[in-house]
């Protein structure tokens, strides 16, 4: 089955050698986002701001992939600390609507950029 690479300069880009999303079939697998802004380069100050900035770069490749957030199936969440569970909890529930997306949620002892939080998703192209 054909790929075909997804790339937006709304959401940082890569920093080795993959692509922001790819579609294959009905699918658009996305890579990991960290809370990097797009326009300066920085990471987010702090859990909250970098997992908002998560969000928002996952959202741009999701819209760049011609996608929603309601199109997304399964996500994968990475954390550096699994104490900070409950508050990305939190903030990823204000993501999604009902039925809820199947996760994973894991703790990392190192992230790119010693990012606190890593979010890839898989969506289904409507």
């Amino acid at each position: 089955m054909k790929k075909e690479e997804v790339s937006t300069n709304q959401a940082p880009g890569a920093i080795g050698p993959y692509s922001q999303a790819v579609i294959s079939g009905d699918f658009v697998y996305c890579s990991g986002q960290i809370g990097l802004n797009p326009e300066s380069g920085e990471m987010a100050e702090g859990l909250e701001s970098q997992a908002e900035q998560v969000f928002a770069n996952v959202r741009a490749v999701l819209q760049a992939a011609g996608c929603t957030m309601d199109d997304v199936i399964k996500t994968t969440v990475f954390m550096k600390d699994m104490n900070d569970f409950a508050k990305v909890n939190e903030l990823y529930g204000k993501q999604f609507q009902k039925p809820y997306p199947a996760r994973s949620a894991v703790e990392a002892a190192r992230l790119p950029k010693d990012a606190l939080v890593e979010v890839e998703v898989i969506a289904r192209k409507q």
